[in-house]
């Protein structure tokens, strides 16, 4: 995976590789992007989880648009995650961080696959109740399909307004 702010236009906005790989590892939820079984754009708020290297997992119902997407070939995707945001309606902007991702998502994924993107998902989201959670998805597992995103490139943008 390959950190790449070249097309970010406001080159005084790049966010660092480190921060970005951060909020890749802590932000909770971001937007899947990508193109619908029947040609057109479609976005939805996701969980996901990084493996550390070049892939992130979501998880999902066995059936829906996301997969109906990837089975007709859909498999380039975007997602976007979004640090800390911060409104500052006096000065008329927004402090933020975000990071892009691209990749090509696959489904149908060995069991054992599956079973580490959930216990990985378990560790990020419930990291108290990872028992009761592999209870859960033990009983839950035949109805849950996971996406695998192999990321290709990312990058980051940020905007802090300093005091004053």
């Amino acid at each position: 995976m390959k950190y790449d702010n070249s097309q970010v236009r406001r080159r005084d906005r790049l966010l660092d590789e480190a921060r970005a790989i951060e909020l890749l590892e802590t932000v909770e939820y971001g937007v899947l992007s990508m193109i619908d079984e029947d040609g057109q754009p479609y976005g939805i708020p996701i969980n996901h989880i990084w493996d550390g290297a070049e892939c992130v997992y979501i998880h999902c119902a066995p059936e829906g648009k996301k997969l109906r997407a990837i089975r007709a070939g859909r498999h380039d995707v975007s997602l976007c995650i979004v640090g800390r945001v911060h409104l500052l309606p006096s000065k008329f902007t927004t402090e933020y961080e975000s990071v892009i991702l691209k990749g090509k998502a696959y489904i149908d994924l060995p069991e054992e696959e599956r079973r580490y993107a959930l216990e990985l998902l378990l560790q990020k989201l419930s990291p108290n109740d990872v028992e009761m959670g592999r209870v859960y998805v033990d009983k839950s597992f035949r109805r849950t399909e996971i996406i695998r995103i192999d990321l290709t490139e990312f990058s980051g943008k940020r905007k802090y307004v300093p005091k004053g």
